[in-house]
C-alpha cells in the first residue's frame, strides 16, 4: 500500500531528501531511496509496504533478543520487506533484501495497525516486535501501530541496525519501549564494504535510545575472522561499558548464509574469548547466542542465578521487583 511517508522534505526540481536514516538519500523524480521501499512520485515521498506484512509471528521475548525485558513473555513479531544494509551475511536476507524498485513478486499479508494491535492482544502478547528486517524502514507502518500499541497497553520494541537519524528516534520515542541494536562491528571499513554503511551512526543511536529512557540491549554476530580481532572486541566491549556496564550484550555465533556461505561458523571458543573481553571491560550481563550455554542471567554482586534459560525457555526465574532475590542489589531491566 502507498502511504506519504513522514521525515522528508521536498527539494527543487521534483527532489525530495529523506532523513529517516543515515543515509540521508535525496531521491530524483520515480526512483527510489537505497531501501527500496520508499520512492519519490512526482516531487512526494511514499512509503510503497505501508500495511504489506511479509511475515508475523508469536515470539518468545528472548528470540529478539531481550533477556531484561519481560522475561517469558511473548512478543507479537512483523516484518515488511526490505532493508538499507546490504549485509552480505544476513540471516533474513529472503525478506530483507527483497525490494519495491526491481518489481519483485512477493506474497505479503494486508494487515492495518488495528489489525496487528488486535492479533497481538487476542494472541496474549505483552509486546509488538517491529524486525527480521529493518524497522526504520517501515517507519510509517511502525509508527501508527505503536501508537495504537501504547494505547491498549503494549510494549513496542525495535530490532533494528541503529542506523535512524536522531529525529526518527525522537519520532518514535513517546512509543518505543525497547530496542535491540545490532552492533555488526567497530570497524568502519567493515560497515563500508560488507553492510554498505556508516559504523559511527549506529553508535550515535545506542547513546541517544539510552538518554531517552529506551531499553536498549546489544547484539553482534561474530563472523569469522572479519569482526572477530581482540583489538575489535575490546574496543566494542569498551563502548558498551562506556554508555552502560549493565546493557546486555549478545554475542552470537555467526552460520554460513548469503552470500558468506565460504565461510565456517563462529568456534563457540570465539563467542566464550569475546564473553571473556567484556567481562574484563566491567560489563555485568554478557550472552552467547545460537549455542546452547551461556544464556543465563546471574547476579552480579553475589552472582547467583537470576534467570536460568533453555533456549527460549523460562525456567527459574528468582529476582523480586526488579532485585536480586538473594543479595537484594537491584538487576537494571523492565521486568515486569
Amino acid at each position: 500500500m502507498k502511504k506519504e511517508a513522514m521525515l522528508y522534505e521536498k527539494l527543487d526540481n521534483k527532489f525530495v531528501h529523506c532523513f529517516l536514516c543515515n543515509h540521508n538519500c535525496k531521491i530524483a523524480d520515480s526512483k527510489f531511496g537505497i531501501c527500496g521501499v520508499r520512492q519519490n512520485i512526482a516531487g512526494t515521498l511514499y512509503t510503497l509496504v505501508y500495511n504489506e506484512v511479509i511475515t508475523a509471528n508469536i515470539d518468545p521475548i528472548e528470540k529478539k533478543p531481550l533477556y531484561h525485558f519481560l522475561p517469558g513473555s511473548q512478543s507479537y513479531s512483523i516484518a515488511t520487506i526490505g532493508c538499507n544494509f546490504r549485509c552480505g551475511f544476513c540471516q533474513n536476507w529472503q525478506i530483507s533484501q527483497m525490494s519495491k524498485r526491481q518489481n519483485q513478486e512477493f506474497s505479503s499479508m494486508r494487515m492495518s495497525p488495528e489489525t496487528v494491535v488486535e492479533q497481538a492482544r487476542l494472541d496474549n502478547c505483552a509486546s509488538i516486535s517491529y524486525t527480521y528486517t529493518e524497522p526504520t524502514i517501515f517507519f510509517e507502518y511502525a509508527y501508527d501501530s505503536a501508537i495504537l500499541a501504547k494505547k491498549h497497553g503494549l510494549k513496542n520494541i525495535f530490532v533494528t541496525n541503529g542506523f535512524m537519524t536522531k529525529k526518527a528516534i525522537d519520532t518514535i520515542k513517546p512509543y518505543l519501549d525497547a530496542a535491540n541494536v545490532d552492533i555488526k562491528s567497530f570497524n568502519e571499513n567493515f560497515y563500508k564494504n560488507i553492510c554498505k554503511a556508516s559504523l559511527l551512526p549506529v553508535l550515535d543511536s545506542v547513546k541517544y535510545m539510552k538518554q531517552c529512557g529506551i531499553w536498549v540491549e546489544i547484539t553482534t554476530l561474530v563472523v569469522p575472522g572479519e569482526n572477530d580481532s581482540d583489538e575489535e572486541l575490546n574496543n566494542l566491549a569498551d563502548f558498551i561499558a562506556s554508555v552502560d556496564k549493565d546493557m546486555p550484550w549478545h554475542i552470537s555465533r555467526f552460520h554460513p548464509d548469503y552470500k558468506f556461505t565460504n565461510y565456517n561458523s563462529t568456534p563457540p571458543e570465539t563467542l566464550r574469548r569475546a564473553r571473556d573481553i567484556g567481562k574484563s571491560k566491567g560489563l555485568r550481563f554478557i550472552y552467547l547466542g545460537n549455542i546452547l550455554k551461556g544464556n543465563d542471567t546471574s547476579c552480579y554482586n553475589c552472582n547467583r542465578l537470576l534467570v536460568k534459560r533453555d533456549l527460549y525457555n523460562i525456567k527459574e526465574l528468582n529476582l523480586q521487583n526488579g532485585s536480586c532475590s538473594y543479595c537484594g542489589v537491584k538487576i537494571k531491566g523492565i521486568w515486569k
